[in-house]
């Protein structure tokens, strides 16, 4: 079974980050978000991948190339325009199964994740209770952490999902990975933007109660939407890694040595300079801090040669 890895989004929450790289390209504690997918995927058996990309493409493909260093095989389904969370599967599908043939009825599969988002799930145990269930999509949950931030899936009695609420409303909370029959997809038109939650699973539903199932486990979840996101998971996995408060920093970083930086992420080619205080920052690709500048608790990017500084907000 093969598995489509979703890196295709335009990254709007982590901005200004994803001015200098796709959102699935951004540095957690000194590696991109989409190697440790891929490494995940390879870890539990997936070793055939095809990655879906629009937005800065290049700064994906720079850090997997054809993903052999990973131990995988890795593929890659270019959007123009970028065709959503259904769309961009459908427009994937003549890779993922390239060598066997949806629409026939013959129940091909393939597991779809996120590709800003780190997850425990257990692959193995999820696509047998879809194999049972005879399920058309079955969706990673957990119980909702957050009702407050996160809208809910809603389950019946047997895990069957009866439908989706916006926040505010207790259920479950879908982590991304899931398991999908390619036949669920092909009616959609292939290069036209679709979305699963917002259009395709709410009509599967409809049309025939189980054909989209919950799989709820207790894995653990980080979700890398915002700078802020981004520095508290680089913090927590240095922190796991014996490094309290250090996450690492990316290639060719210079810093001055009266500049003092406190728990922040520095991605590649950043220069600090003298007499600067950054805590608690973000600072990606390429940015230079000039002398005597203090930023506390702030994203900091490059737009051309114009610096951008957001607050990070919790």
């Amino acid at each position: 079974m093969q598995a489509l890895v979703l890196a295709a989004g335009l990254g709007t929450r982590l901005r200004p980050l994803t001015l200098a790289r796709a959102k699935a390209a951004a540095p957690v504690d000194g590696e991109p978000l989409v190697r440790r997918t891929i490494r995940w995927l390879c870890d539990q058996g997936f070793t055939d991948l095809v990655v879906n990309l629009h937005h800065k493409p290049e700064s994906i493909t720079a850090v997997v190339g054809d993903g052999s260093d990973l131990g995988a095989r890795v593929r890659y389904s270019w959007e123009s325009p970028v065709l959503g969370s259904a769309g961009g599967p459908r427009h994937a599908l003549p890779l993922l199964f390239d060598r066997r043939s949806p629409g026939s009825g013959d129940g091909t599969s393939c597991v779809v994740v996120n590709g800003d988002t780190l997850t425990t799930v257990d692959l193995a145990a999820m696509i047998e209770q879809h194999r049972r269930t005879g399920a058309d999509v079955t969706m990673a949950l957990i119980p909702n952490p957050r009702p407050e931030k996160y809208g809910s899936v809603q389950l019946d009695g047997d895990g069957a999902v009866t439908g989706f609420t916006r926040r505010g409303t207790d259920g479950f909370h879908f982590i991304g990975p899931q398991v999908i029959e390619a036949d669920a997809f092909l009616p959609l038109p292939d290069g036209v933007p679709s979305e699963t939650v917002l259009g395709l699973y709410p009509q599967l539903i409809a049309a025939r109660r189980g054909s989209v199932m919950g799989f709820v486990s207790g894995a653990a979840f980080q979700d890398i939407g915002t700078p802020a996101d981004l520095l508290q998971t680089s913090l927590d996995l240095a922190a796991a890694d014996g490094r309290r408060d250090q996450p690492r920093w990316g290639a060719h970083v210079r810093v001055a040595p009266t500049a003092r930086v406190s728990r922040s992420v520095l991605w590649d080619d950043v220069t600090v300079g003298a007499g600067v205080q950054l805590d608690e920052c973000v600072v990606a690709d390429g940015v230079t801090i000039p002398d005597g500048e203090s930023y506390r608790r702030c994203a900091i990017a490059r737009d051309g040669d114009t610096l951008v500084v957001h607050p990070l907000g919790s």
